[in-house]
């Protein structure tokens, strides 16, 4: 049977597009080419050509043909329930903490599902569950997806109060060094201009001790780059909209890639006036770095005194600054 059935194309063709959705989950994903079909049928939709594509690994062949599947998608989502049946339940663990790996080192979110099964009936999760949220975020996931606890569960707020609960306190011991020094070494010498300005700007934030490292961005992609990295502290995300054209009207785009940058771990974008440019030709993009910090003022991650770094375009060049705040 297709990956993408008429019935699928039918609901993304018409509820999809009249709300502009995100990410598109694909289910029983099993070769790349099941990417690149969705990816076609999406752009001939008007605004969900920007819509990013998630595969869903839930069988053997999905496995087999992973590392293909990684270079087409945007994210993966590991359905350890279905991959459970199709697995040894001693092999599901191996496969989850590879992959997840693989996801990290290419930069791609990786999502892990059914992780507290027992709470659609429950008021708490067990021990084991409990442990297993906290190591998949130890592990490196990007965000955890929960089905039949919210969807049919007795106690959804609960659900996502606890695993939230859960993933903070697993998020406070993360071995942020030592992930660094391995995702430096996966990318290898020479390193990409963009990679070796995010890595720069992540290193500069631990060793001064900044509250938050601050991106100037138009597509999210310097921003996703430096989260890649994990740093301890929150990246806020300034993406700045493009102004386009189809010749019949304007239109601004950016606020899809602010959206989208949600499911990254510690990425907080916010959606810039379009009037300052992402790409400044002089230093001078004081008004949206005023914004930016303030954003992070209100919402309690900068305080007065604190080091922020900056990451921008100048030109043609890349700049990384170290910014000491007063009251």
């Amino acid at each position: 049977m297709p990956t993408l059935t008429d019935k699928d194309k039918e609901v993304i063709s018409i509820w999809g597009v009249q709300n502009n959705i995100d990410i598109l989950s694909l289910s029983y994903t099993r070769h790349a080419e099941d990417i690149r079909h969705a990816r076609s049928f999406l752009s001939k939709l008007g605004e969900l050509n920007q819509t990013q594509i998630f595969a869903k690994i839930e069988n053997i062949e999905g496995l087999t043909h992973f590392d293909e599947i990684l270079q087409e998608a945007d994210g993966i989502i590991f359905s350890r329930g279905n991959l459970g049946i199709d697995l040894p339940p001693e092999k599901v663990f191996l496969f989850q903490k590879a992959a997840v790996y693989k996801c990290n080192m290419m930069g791609k979110p990786a999502v892990v599902t059914r992780v507290v099964d027992s709470m659609t009936d429950n008021l708490r999760p067990t021990r084991a569950e409990a442990t297993d949220v906290a190591n998949a975020v130890l592990d490196g996931s990007d965000a955890i997806l929960l089905g039949a606890e919210t969807l049919r569960g007795l106690y959804p707020v609960e659900t996502v109060s606890t695993v939230g609960k859960i993933c903070a306190e697993a998020e406070k011991v993360f071995n942020q060094d030592l992930y660094f020094k391995k995702t430096v070494k996966n990318v290898g010498e020479p390193m990409s201009h963009l990679e070796s300005i995010a890595s720069t700007a992540v290193r500069a934030a631990i060793k001064v001790k900044a509250s938050a490292i601050i991106c100037f961005t138009s597509s999210g992609r310097a921003a996703r780059l430096i989260a890649k990295y994990r740093p301890t502290m929150p990246v806020i995300s300034v993406v700045i909209p493009r102004l386009k054209t189809n010749q019949l009207r304007w239109t601004f785009s950016g606020a899809f890639e602010a959206r989208q940058s949600l499911i990254v771990r510690g990425l907080f974008p916010m959606l810039a006036d379009p009037r300052h440019p992402a790409e400044s030709k002089s230093g001078s993009n004081e008004s949206v770095l005023k914004v930016a910090l303030d954003h992070g003022k209100a919402s309690g991650v900068i305080k007065p005194h604190d080091r922020v770094v900056v990451c921008q375009k100048l030109g043609d060049a890349s700049v990384v600054k170290i910014l000491e705040l007063e009251d």
